[in-house]
């Protein structure tokens, strides 16, 4: 009798190799299954900080470790420069409601302050508070401030004396326009003139239009507007004229104005 053939059976196939990922290997550990090297890395690393903290302490990790460090700092290079802007500030609100000679004696040691003071934007503090004052004290301040070598400072005295306004306050801005190197201070000495709101302001500023810089004529006319109260527009030769001959002019500009507001 013949042999029944067997049906063929079916090669078994064996499942792809996973594809290893690269720049990943594995280190083998004896009885346990292979752990990537990248978290046996980070597992030490770790440790590592466990350590460190545990031989540290938990000072380090204080909540108030900036607190004692900016303490000792303060205590080994004294205040910082925001630090003595606010102590002269907050010092000036209690000396104002003091007496005379309280004032006077704060004033004195503004002064020493200023010449002492090395860091530019502490002495830019420094005027700011002076000018609150009207003593000998804090009117030498505000004067030195537009000779100081620093242009910050020289800005801010020219802001100071346009908030104080006066004869003085126009010379001295008119001065400082005229010799002063730096374009900001020039220009700031400019609208300062215009913030005194003093006609005798007129003359420096009718010669400032003449400058060759197109800053120096625009900054003298927004000055212009400001002290003669009036609105001419922006064309330089048309604040000439009106500068050359203010009053007799007057009458003229007032219906050009007027016009001008009406259309």
């Amino acid at each position: 009798m013949p042999a029944i053939p067997h049906p063929p059976t079916r090669a078994l196939r064996r499942a792809p190799a996973r594809p290893e990922m690269p720049g990943l290997r594995h280190l083998p550990v004896m009885g346990a299954p292979c752990v990537p090297l990248s978290l046996v890395k980070v597992i030490a690393v770790c440790m590592v900080v466990i350590v460190v903290m545990g031989t540290s302490g938990c000072a380090a990790w204080s909540p108030f470790a900036g607190r004692e460090k900016a303490a000792r700092e303060r205590e080994q290079y004294g205040p910082t420069a925001d630090q003595r802007i606010k102590q002269f500030a907050d010092d000036a609100k209690s000396v104002h409601k003091g007496t005379e000679e309280e004032r006077t004696a704060f004033t004195r040691r503004l002064s020493t302050a200023m010449l002492e003071e090395h860091d530019p934007r502490v002495r830019c503090g420094i005027l700011d508070v002076a000018a609150g004052f009207d003593d000998a004290s804090a009117l030498a301040i505000c004067r030195g401030g537009l000779q100081d070598p620093d242009e910050r400072v020289r800005l801010t005295a020219c802001a100071v004396w346009g908030r104080r306004g006066g004869a003085e306050a126009v010379e001295l801005l008119a001065a400082r326009y005229r010799s002063d190197l730096e374009l900001d201070v020039r220009l700031r000495a400019l609208k300062a003139l215009g913030e005194c709101r003093d006609e005798s302001a007129i003359p420096v500023l009718a010669r400032a239009l003449e400058d060759s810089d197109p800053a120096v004529q625009y900054r003298a006319v927004a000055a212009l507007k400001t002290v003669s109260g009036r609105d001419l527009g922006n064309d330089v030769n048309r604040w000439r004229e009106w500068a050359a001959d203010p009053e007799g002019s007057s009458a003229e500009w007032s219906i050009a104005e007027t016009l001008r507001k009406v259309f």
